[in-house]
């Protein structure tokens, strides 16, 4: 099974149409509720909630997943009943296959409920008509004008005692959602530099600024307090869902002191040095941060 603990908890929805092809004397004692098994639609419907909810009990690689709203309606064709099936769920994977699985068993059940009465039945037109929710709908927020920068603030990595692990995480993270990397500096945790640093990307108009390193409670920690006081505007929701990402996942998280805000138009985020930490932080925030350029820049929400 596919690991997920890293994706983002989020609003997902899914729909998805299916077809039972049958008689016009069938429609027309579906409409007129003469059917020898009785009822057709509302037990078709309860067969598909209960379907919906067991999904991962029949596909292998499901995960299970919290069935949070789902809706199973109806229309008649001049061909057969048309089945039409919208699922919601919060979580960290989409609902998809649930509501696919929704939409068979009903069918099934429709063919099921018809069969003592129609011979030639078929069922036809399965498919998924869209889904919402997760990092892909996020996405749209990424393109080629993006400009990044990362700044490793570290007195062993400067001094070439240790080697650079997190920077470098941050870097293939963007570099693989085709966001481009403009810079990257290994620099010790030193406010004089660090301020140095990231004014000359502001003054270049960079766009989002990460630095790593320096988010504990050192003596030599002097990242977040340095960048707390050159950034314009706080953006503590950043730092906040880095935090509550991370303590999902280890205790230690609650120990950074992560900041992040703006300075101009360039948004700065500081990023723990650990390259769990690192990863996992970026994982709580992209691609949704990238966002903030288009609100930075008057687009609105």
């Amino acid at each position: 099974m596919i690991d997920i603990t890293h994706k983002q908890i989020s609003l997902r929805t899914a729909t998805a149409v299916g077809k039972v092809l049958c008689s016009q004397e069938t429609l027309k004692r579906i409409k007129e509720n003469t059917l020898p098994k009785g009822d057709l639609f509302n037990i078709a419907k309860a067969a598909g909630l209960l379907a919906s909810k067991n999904t991962h009990n029949l596909i292998p690689h499901c995960h299970p997943v919290s069935v949070d709203g789902m809706e199973i309606t109806y229309e008649y064709h001049p061909d057969g009943v048309e089945i039409r099936v919208l699922g919601k769920s919060i979580g960290r994977t989409g609902i998809e296959m649930e509501v696919l699985t929704a939409c068979s068993v009903a069918a099934l059940t429709i063919y099921d409920l018809l069969k003592p009465i129609d011979k030639n039945m078929e069922i036809t037109s399965l498919k998924l008509t869209g889904k919402t929710g997760g990092k892909s709908e996020a996405k749209k927020d990424i393109d080629e004008t993006l400009t990044t920068a990362i700044l490793v603030c570290s007195d062993s990595t400067a001094a070439g005692k240790r080697k650079d692990n997190s920077g470098v995480i941050i870097r293939e993270t963007l570099e693989g959602m085709k966001v481009k990397v403009n810079d990257y500096k290994i620099i010790p945790d030193n406010p004089d530099e660090i301020k140095k640093a990231v004014q000359e990307w502001v003054d270049q108009d960079i766009a989002f600024i990460f630095t790593t390193g320096g988010t504990g409670l050192g003596p030599r920690d002097n990242t977040v307090d340095t960048i707390r006081s050159i950034i314009d505007r706080d953006a503590s929701g950043i730092t906040e869902t880095m935090r509550m990402h991370g303590v999902m996942r280890t205790s230690h998280a609650m120990l950074s002191r992560a900041v992040a805000g703006t300075k101009n138009n360039s948004v700065i985020v500081t990023l723990p040095g650990s390259t769990r930490g690192a990863k996992e932080s970026l994982d709580a925030i992209l691609p949704g941060l990238f966002h903030a350029r288009k609100m930075i820049l008057g687009g609105g929400h």
